[in-house]
């Protein structure tokens, strides 16, 4: 790309990227008696992504599909502050804000193929600490891989549901075992929209990402119980096209995803090793009703926001009590700033805690507990 070609790129791109960061900040700040002063301090990066559109001058010809993919992805986080603005213009009404915030997901899905071409693109889906690192990004921009490696989807009816995308990093090898995060999403999500609250922390970590949409509606908390089965079914589908460290197994989720963690991964034949729900409602009868030999020594992360609206702290406070009854090994975390949304920067301490804690591993068929 000569110096013109990388002027046109980056006026465009640099809008784009600082618009994005803003969104992100909104999702994860977002907290519904607050969402007007949340809005007001984040200022107009849409209003620059906006001027810098209209104004970009004719895109060279060898930059067409370049410049494609940054106006689709500049359309859709417009879009996305439009619905944002229109929250407090019209009803006030927050589930507005939430769907808005859905398309911010989509911007980021359309523009991470440019993340194996254009360099900025490529740091901002690393961790800061590593945007100034060369050589790691270095390993991103080297053409094709010989592996299966980057987003993909698997969704047998077309539909979403009962399928799962699954990020596996670009400088992956079978040389080594790799650790697997299965990441659940809230009641209303999917696995589509959930990949993107944990791309950057395992591209930049060194893991693997499975991100699951339930069978039905929302997981299977009541009743009958297909997403269980459905989980192990995703799990031994990823092992068998790539190598999954058995001994780092993580089932995290948001909301009624973390709810599911609970009730799916307390179980005695879970294959996962550590649980992380994140904003999780949780009833005592589920650390009774849990397996023994499963619950004894098992590693459990829970996350929960202080100013949580819909599931109040006490469950998690709760959850913390009985599951350290019952012999599990819980790591506690309460976040005074967060509200009912996903808080991404735990992410890589939770990638941390999996390699330093060992797991619970599921016992062989016929032992004891």
């Amino acid at each position: 790309m000569n110096e013109d070609e990388a002027e046109a790129v980056a006026a465009l791109l640099n809008p784009l990227l600082r618009a994005l960061e803003a969104l992100a900040f909104i999702a994860r700040h977002l907290h519904p008696p607050d969402f007007q002063q949340l809005l007001a301090s984040v200022g107009t990066p849409d209003a620059d992504l906006k001027t810098a559109q209209a104004t970009q001058p004719e895109w060279p010809a060898g930059l067409s599909a370049i410049a494609a993919t940054l106006n689709e992805a500049t359309n859709v986080a417009l879009q996305a502050f439009t619905g944002l603005r229109e929250t407090l213009d019209l009803s006030g009404d927050v589930r507005r804000a939430y769907r808005a915030l859905r398309l911010a997901t989509k911007g980021l899905e359309v523009l991470y193929p440019l993340a194996g071409i254009l360099p900025p693109v490529n740091r901002f889906f690393l961790d800061p600490p590593l945007r100034s690192d060369e050589a790691f990004q270095q390993q991103f921009l080297r053409g094709p891989a010989p592996y299966r490696t980057g987003p993909m989807c698997f969704d047998p009816d077309g539909g979403e549901r009962g399928g799962f995308w699954l990020y596996v990093p670009e400088y992956y090898t079978p040389l080594r075992a790799w650790p697997l995060v299965m990441a659940l999403h809230g009641g209303s999500g999917s696995g589509r929209l959930c990949l993107w609250s944990w791309l950057r922390d395992v591209r930049s970590r060194g893991a693997i990402l499975a991100a699951p949409t339930s069978v039905g509606g929302t997981w299977a908390l009541t009743g009958d119980d297909p997403d269980t089965a459905n989980l192990a079914r995703i799990l031994d589908s990823i092992r068998s096209g790539w190598n999954i460290d058995p001994t780092r197994l993580l089932l995290t989720g948001m909301s009624d995803g973390g709810t599911f963690t609970y009730v799916s991964g307390l179980e005695a034949q879970s294959p996962f090793t550590h649980l992380a729900p994140i904003s999780a409602a949780f009833h005592p009868m589920l650390a009774q009703m849990a397996d023994a030999g499963r619950t004894r020594g098992l590693p459990i992360h829970i996350v929960h926001g202080v100013l949580d609206w819909m599931f109040p702290v006490e469950l998690a406070r709760q959850a913390h009590r009985a599951l350290t009854r019952a012999g599990a090994n819980v790591t506690y975390q309460e976040v005074e700033d967060l509200s009912h949304t996903y808080p991404r920067e735990i992410n890589a301490r939770l990638l941390s805690w999996l390699d330093a804690t060992p797991g619970n591993l599921p016992s062989p068929p016929g032992a004891t507990g």
